[in-house]
């Protein structure tokens, strides 16, 4: 990689249809095996789906970014041996790194629903992640759960 980039997001073009960088993370995190038109395929139709489904949004892109925003966990716990014992320490996350779990988790819980097409699991997970709700916003309550049930070990954190 040349020097003069921060990071591979610096490398990324953004998406044809709505000029975001979130919206080619994401397709990319949906693309298997190489096939990029495939993955941006499932990506669009999943938005105009749930474009239909929450008829009071007026631009797309807001569909994705709020649901990614209502996903991205602050606090993450991180294992650490203290003596010869394993603490579940709490730590923030930073910012990079809530956008790319949110992301991960938004379409492993949309490839783990089975019997729809790809594109209609994703949107129903848009449309879950947009009102608060869903698997993966559950996931990050469990998350943020588990961190403070192990608040007591924060002093471990370095």
């Amino acid at each position: 990689m040349p020097r003069n980039y921060k990071s591979t997001a610096d490398l990324l073009d953004p998406d044809p249809r709505f000029g975001s960088m979130l919206a080619t993370k994401i397709i990319n995190k949906i693309m298997l095996d190489g096939k990029k038109s495939t993955a941006q395929t499932i990506f669009y139709q999943a938005i105009d789906m749930a474009s239909k489904k929450l008829p009071e949004v007026e631009d797309l892109t807001e569909i994705f970014t709020r649901a990614i925003d209502n996903v991205r966990p602050t606090v993450e716990v991180r294992s650490k041996r203290v003596g010869g014992a394993n603490y579940q320490v709490p730590r923030e996350v930073r910012r990079n790194r809530q956008q790319s779990l949110a992301i991960r988790w938004l379409v492993d819980n949309s490839r783990k629903k089975k019997g729809k097409p790809m594109s209609q699991r994703l949107s129903e997970e848009f449309v879950d992640a947009f009102n608060g709700q869903g698997a993966s916003v559950s996931q990050k309550e469990t998350l943020h759960k588990m961190a403070e049930a192990n608040k007591a070990y924060s002093h471990f954190a370095r």
